[in-house]
């Protein structure tokens, strides 16, 4: 098996993508989001709610394992987990059949989700966790609140605060182009004919449009500078 370059960088121990970094920051999140939400349960005097969602899990994956994807940023988060949980909570109160209920709540949460720019895969989890949560566990909307607000912007902090500390400005801006050199052929394509191609694809990339640009650039030089060496 071939292993590439980006996947040597990410069994690494340390540096921006090593699995010690991903891993220390995700103890970090979901540690904060219950050590905190338990004690406001117990001291709001509900004591019989959940203090962590098990979504949390899978939006710690992508927040700190892959900080630059546009499904981990800061508003997808927070806002697709919140508007999924939300449409979970609405079909597990009108629906009766519990398979309907989850069924319609995920399909609904995944358009509204791409409507509002906030994609993130937990937020399915969300969807299907409160329909289910509100016909049999008789979740209200207080459940939105307490615990998965608390526990979703907890770990949106911890992740602003642990990225942005170990290198990987959180929320991920995209990296720079480089200037390209004149009088060559690096860099002779335009904006474009990037988005042509994406439009060809008809593909949602899990990639910022503005990263897959300067990548380019990039590789264009690297071709370049290796071809002026071999003169």
């Amino acid at each position: 098996m071939v292993i590439t370059a980006l996947e040597r960088a990410q069994l690494r121990p340390g540096g921006r993508l090593g699995w010690v970094r991903n891993a220390l920051g995700a103890l970090i999140g979901i540690a904060l989001a219950g050590l905190v939400t338990q004690a406001v349960t117990r001291a709001t005097g509900h004591a019989a709610a959940p203090w962590l969602v098990a979504p949390l899990g899978a939006s710690a994956v992508l927040v700190f394992a892959v900080p630059a994807s546009p499904l981990a940023q800061p508003w997808s988060v927070f806002g697709g987990n919140m508007l999924s949980a939300a449409i979970g909570l609405l079909c597990g109160h009108l629906l009766s059949a519990p398979w309907l209920a989850a069924a319609i709540a995920v399909s609904v949460a995944i358009a509204a989700m791409t409507l509002g720019r906030c994609l993130h895969p937990p937020g399915g989890a969300c969807a299907l966790l409160c329909a289910l949560g509100a016909q049999t566990s008789h979740w209200g909307w207080d459940f939105l609140l307490l615990p998965l607000a608390l526990n979703v912007g907890l770990l949106v902090l911890a992740g602003s605060l642990w990225n942005n500390l170990t290198g990987h400005p959180w929320p991920h801006r995209p990296h720079p182009a480089p200037a390209m050199p004149q009088g060559t052929w690096a860099g002779t394509y335009i904006a474009a004919d990037l988005d042509a191609v994406l439009a060809d694809w008809d593909e949602v990339l899990d990639v910022d449009r503005n990263d897959l640009d300067a990548l380019f650039r990039e590789v264009e030089q690297r071709v370049l500078q290796r071809w002026q060496s071999r003169r």
